[in-house]
């Protein structure tokens, strides 16, 4: 199986040279050259999760890993549970914050460090991320003391939550955390002029750990298996999906190419709402990104629209029909987090925003999940204020919430970065 950049079709490598590659030619990102469908995808909803992964990542990325390499790095990534709740007739919580950051993204975070740690056979490696919140935490855990790699992680200053920023950058060693004066845009901007500066990717054996890199956008197409797993056998589920980067859409969409039921999904976004307006308009125009309840969303050029892009134009998904998306503001997101914890459902922002997306849209007769991303807790302060009472902390946050804080800090300037990356 080759994966191309679809930035540059012409260039096609296998899927260890994705990973270990980051980003192609003129920042593009790798994909699938071809998709094609589960043959057995009963037999495989009848697996357990950890068993069935493998399966669908093989069919992925071809012969580019021995089964028994594969079959390991999903047993080391995997290795904490996933649920899918029910919480009101016909409507589901997938939780997916049940790993050691507290988020979804320690599925393609620990799946992509393994993977890492398999192909670099010994290069010095340094991952250089961005995160509006929840990446940085999952990237770090992941490759937290992994001899050989260094991770350089960029988070804009004030702009997550404090509970956020303590899992991350409270750890030291081979995790260094950059407080950058401005947005998220702003950080992933500095991510890909990096990526451009050869002398630059050469010197440091630079990779990210975004959900540009391909290995994490593969791990995410397992959970939503899982879901219809869990569901009564012959269930076409609505999915509804928080959305910044639009990673996670790109993953449902991928797992729909592959045959999985599913009947279409919904991609909720805040008040950061290009693709909700592009949907509308036809036109493309972002804004400036704006401060939301909703932080790890605070996302105006998504880097994965691309891919869900290609999924259309290279790979025939009939994307009108199968993917809508709404904007739901901040306090639509309150009301969301009120009226859930009133039926006795706990959710974060994001997660709550979600499943106001999926409550305003489920038609009669439909079977809705919506993504839970985040545990509650790491928006404690954002839950207590709209809620009015205490929220109890998990012992993961408990452990880091009076630890220093060991970022550096520094404005959105590409020249300050480059000579803080090389000097480090």
């Amino acid at each position: 199986m080759n994966f191309i950049n679809i930035s540059h079709p012409e260039q096609k490598v296998t899927f260890p040279q994705a990973v270990v590659t980051g980003l192609g030619k003129g920042q593009g990102l790798f994909f699938p050259e071809r998709l094609a469908p589960l043959n057995n995808i009963q037999a495989l909803l009848e697996m357990d999760f950890v068993s069935r992964s493998p399966a669908i990542l093989q069919h992925l990325v071809g012969e580019a890993m021995e089964p028994d390499v594969l079959q390991a790095c999903v047993e080391k990534a995997f290795n904490f549970p996933l649920m899918l709740e029910p919480v009101s007739e016909g409507v589901n919580a997938l939780e997916l914050f049940h790993g050691p950051s507290l988020a979804f993204k320690d599925f393609g975070a620990r799946f992509m460090a393994q993977c890492l740690a398999d192909f670099n056979a010994g290069h010095k490696t340094t991952i250089l991320t961005a995160t509006s919140g929840d990446t940085g935490a999952a990237v770090a855990l992941a490759f937290y003391g992994q001899p050989g790699i260094d991770v350089v992680v960029l988070y804009p200053k004030g702009k997550v939550t404090p509970l956020q920023e303590k899992l991350f950058c409270t750890l030291g060693g081979n995790i260094r955390t950059v407080a950058i004066e401005d947005d998220f845009d702003a950080c992933q901007k500095l991510v890909k002029q990096s990526f451009d500066d050869h002398y630059l990717v050469e010197a440091l054996g630079l990779n990210s750990a975004n959900s540009i890199n391909v290995a994490r956008l593969l791990a995410q197409v397992c959970y939503y298996f899982e879901a219809v797993a869990q569901l009564p056998e012959g269930t076409m589920p609505v999915f509804s999906v928080p959305s910044g980067n639009f990673g996670n859409v790109t993953a449902g969409l991928l797992a729909h190419a592959l045959g999985l039921p599913v009947k279409r999904m919904i991609a909720a976004t805040n008040s950061n709402d290009t693709v909700p307006r592009f949907f509308k308009s036809g036109h493309w125009d972002p804004r400036p990104t704006v401060t939301t309840l909703t932080n790890a969303m605070d996302i105006s050029l998504p880097n994965n629209f691309p891919r869900v892009l290609e999924m259309g134009q290279r790979h025939g998904l009939p994307l009108q029909q199968l993917l809508t998306s709404f904007a739901i503001d901040d306090e639509e997101t309150r009301d969301a987090v009120r009226a859930l914890d009133a039926i006795g459902y706990l959710a974060d922002p994001h997660s709550a925003l979600a499943w106001r997306a999926l409550a305003g849209n489920l038609e009669e007769g439909e079977t809705g999940v919506f993504l839970c991303t985040a545990h509650p807790a790491k928006f404690k302060e954002t839950i207590e204020d709209t809620l009015k009472r205490h929220v109890v902390l998990p012992v993961e946050l408990e452990q880091v919430a009076q630890k220093k804080v060991l970022s550096t800090y520094m404005p959105a300037d590409f020249a300050v970065l480059r000579a803080f990356l090389l000097e480090a």
